[in-house]
């Protein structure tokens, strides 16, 4: 006889909320929340820490879930253990009072993470703000209608006809998408710029399909993207977007 899974009855924030509020562990949750995988030794200096301090953490780390690790060769690389994780991060860092900068090269890494970064898998900053905005205002998505979604955590969008034209000629299939084990799109508020922008399965294909194309690719700075002249000319002729 199949004994039924038990019904949970509440959520228990506190075990994870603990792992998040050490600074060390925090800084490096922070410096993974960009999705590229990273190895122990640039995380324990990110963190400003040593590499037992950092090793100390990372296994605190990943007997909690937040992370994953992967091995090649005799290496090993950290990255967040989905994009729940990153989402969780994120929406803390809009309740968190914000960290002040402290010298010139911090001043410029804030306003090249506000101009357009990755939040874990998909576009943010200025950029996936505006994006969602133009998509938006040229009917390619629309607010789901759906009840069920507006009581299931924030704002849900699908794809129109126009979207999916548009995002065909992108080279996106929304079939695909649609199967991934995940929500399909939505909103995240985002904390540079207090608005939302696009998340879920449709925004981690749209960026992914960026990178590919070569409209965006990493910028100079921690996290941050830089849209590229091909890219300039893309967006605009495509989204409509127009960047800068």
């Amino acid at each position: 006889m199949t004994v039924p899974d038990p019904i949970p009855y509440d959520t228990d924030i506190a075990g994870a909320a603990a792992l998040i509020a050490d600074p060390t562990r925090a800084a490096m949750l922070r410096a993974l929340i960009s999705g590229r995988p990273l190895a122990a030794g640039e995380l324990a200096r990110l963190a400003g820490v040593s590499a037992a301090t950092a090793s100390f953490h990372l296994a605190k780390l990943l007997d909690g879930g937040m992370i994953d690790v992967a091995r090649q060769g005799r290496h090993r690389y950290y990255r967040l253990a989905g994009h729940q994780v990153a989402a969780a991060l994120e929406a803390i860092g809009l309740i968190s009072p914000p960290l002040p900068v402290r010298s010139l090269r911090q001043s410029r890494e804030a306003a090249a993470l506000a101009e357009a970064r990755t939040c874990y898998d998909h576009l943010a900053g200025r950029a996936g703000v505006e994006l969602l905005d133009v998509m938006l205002a040229r009917g390619l998505l629309a607010k789901d209608k759906d009840p069920l979604s507006r009581t299931s955590g924030g704002t849900r969008f699908d794809v129109t006809g126009a979207g999916a034209r548009t995002l065909a000629a992108f080279g996106i299939n929304i079939g695909e998408v649609r199967r991934a084990r995940r929500h399909f799109a939505g909103e995240c508020i985002d904390w540079t710029q207090r608005r939302g922008h696009l998340n879920g399965a449709l925004a981690a294909a749209i960026t992914t399909r960026l990178f590919e194309a070569g409209w965006i690719e990493c910028g100079p700075r921690r996290r941050s993207v830089r849209i590229t002249a091909a890219g300039g000319v893309g967006l605009a002729d495509t989204f409509g977007f127009r960047a800068g």
